[in-house]
């Protein structure tokens, strides 16, 4: 253990990884974002509420006891796999450490183990030919992407002779300086060229233009539950691990420096999120498409390398984090209120997969506000966020970034940030349309429509206390999914209110990057 010569922080392990205030943070937030993932898959969605059994006293103290196979969906694929719980600890891992290396044998490590159990988990419902599909075109375009960030690292090395990155800071930094010794072995445009080649693998791993064309197809593929941890955890480590290199070498090589690349990719983001999406109809594919467009803010916040664009990068990453995972949660809920409903919609009857993605197809939203008022609201404001309407936390972001990119020249970039926003509200707003200017598809399906299922209140000596009854109108979605998307809306709402808090930090922790 030793400190580090460049940064303020603790060297581990011989210098592979890095432990800073920055780092600490950022794990600390993966964590919390896990944790709010891992409940779809850690309770049952769905639960019975009954007046007869909804005091405290009785929750506290008794049971309710029912037949429950069907009603909670206990026979969920991801109950039944045994190294589920393995595989998601090998994401979470790969995401920490990637963002503590400061080595390159680290990066590609780090990398790779949370890959890795990407691919695994995109393909463990096994019975699905969907999943398997995606998972097999994710694992091969993911294995072009690090043969990138595999040439990259040894063009970096054979330049530079070292893997540590802090021997490249150092590199980077005097190079550029006159009548120095340095710049006789070491060039600058080889080490840009280099840096560049590296960053190609890791947009392709955060579905960044040119390299998106793999997102769409494997969002759309994959179980729900596996496409929210692919949107949201993959894309946090990596985008803070480039943080760093682009924070120690964007002041040198002015000339044609590397971050000109993630530039390039910012706008063309911005351009196909936008112009592409607006031809899907299919959801998960559509939020691919949304996925890709945000993207293209935060690289343009991260390129510009700036003290209020780093904030805008912080705060872009937390707010895009939260309102996506909102979007998942709110999606699986709306899948599993669908229980006791019907529908004679040929389209949505024959869709493949619906298990493990109950909803695909956008118009499967018709006139849900007539079924569900509340889930369609949080629906509606987290769409609201994401198409960048005040006073919502996604016009804060966005407005954060297009600020920045003004106040450092870049007027072209920020006025195709403003036209690609206003444009991605057509499909935000088309999903809002479905769900509140249309009557539901949906009826209930006859067989529950009558149907008295019984349950018994398990007193704790393990005696039938109480017999209820009830029908299909008791069965509600469960407590940890509704509140945890009572949160979530609640923050994307109320933003305005407690934005003092939410800057704050991100000053705090762009100061801590930008005094070391």
């Amino acid at each position: 253990m030793a400190m580090s010569i460049i940064t303020k922080g603790v060297s581990l392990h011989g210098g592979l990884l890095h432990i800073t205030n920055i780092t600490q943070i950022f794990q600390t937030f993966i964590f919390i974002i896990s944790i709010i993932i891992l409940q779809l898959t850690s309770f049952y969605p769905r639960k019975v509420w009954t007046p007869q059994y909804g005091s405290l006293r009785q929750q506290l103290f008794n049971s309710f006891v029912y037949y429950r196979t069907k009603i909670v969906n206990k026979m969920g694929e991801q109950f039944k796999i045994i190294e589920y719980p393995l595989i998601l600890l090998f994401i979470v891992t790969g995401a920490v450490f990637l963002i503590s290396t400061n080595d390159l044998i680290s990066v590609f490590l780090s990398i790779e183990l949370q890959s890795y159990g990407l691919y695994l988990l995109s393909t463990i419902y096994r019975n699905s030919e969907l999943a398997t599909t995606g998972g097999l075109i994710y694992f091969l375009l993911g294995g072009l992407s690090s043969c990138f960030i595999l040439l990259g690292t040894g063009l970096l090395y054979a330049n530079s002779g070292t893997t540590n990155l802090e021997g490249l800071y150092v590199i980077a930094a005097i190079s550029e300086t006159t009548n120095s010794y340095a710049s006789v072995w070491y060039q600058p445009y080889y080490i840009n060229l280099s840096l560049l080649v590296f960053s190609v693998g890791f947009l392709f791993k955060i579905s960044a233009a040119p390299f998106h064309f793999w997102s769409p197809d494997v969002y759309d593929a994959i179980p729900t539950i596996v496409t929210t941890f692919v949107a949201i955890i993959a894309k946090i480590s990596i985008f803070v691990f480039l943080l760093e290199i682009v924070h120690y070498t964007s002041s040198y090589f002015s000339d044609h420096n590397w971050t000109f690349g993630l530039l390039t990719s910012s706008l063309l983001s911005l351009v196909i999120g936008t112009v592409a999406g607006l031809t899907q109809f299919r959801i998960k594919r559509l939020l691919a498409y949304s996925t890709i467009s945000h993207v293209g803010f935060i690289l343009l916040a991260l390129s510009i390398a700036s003290v209020e664009s780093i904030q805008a990068f912080i705060f872009y990453i937390i707010q895009y984090s939260i309102s996506n995972l909102n979007i998942f949660l709110i999606l699986l809920s709306i899948g599993f209120s669908l229980y006791y409903y019907i529908t004679d919609n040929k389209d949505h009857l024959v869709l493949l997969d619906r298990n493990n993605s109950p909803i695909q197809l956008i118009n499967q939203l018709r006139g849900f506000f007539y079924l569900n008022p509340f889930l369609s609201l949080s629906l509606a404001i987290t769409i609201f966020s994401f198409a960048g309407i005040p006073p919502l936390i996604g016009f804060f972001a966005k407005q954060m970034v297009l600020s920045a990119a003004l106040d450092s020249g870049y007027v072209f970039l920020a006025l195709v940030g403003i036209l690609t926003s206003v444009i991605g509200a057509v499909y935000y707003l088309n999903i809002v349309k479905e769900v509140f200017f249309y009557s539901p598809e949906y009826k209930v399906n006859p067989v529950l429509e009558n149907a008295t299922i019984k349950g018994n209140i398990i007193g704790s000596n393990g005696l039938v206390e109480k017999s209820v009854d009830f029908n299909y109108k008791n069965i509600s979605i469960s407590s940890p999914m509704s509140i945890s998307i009572s949160i979530i809306t609640l923050m994307i709402i109320l933003f305005i209110f407690i934005n003092k808090e939410w800057l704050s930090m991100g000053t705090i922790v762009v100061q801590f990057l930008f005094n070391n």
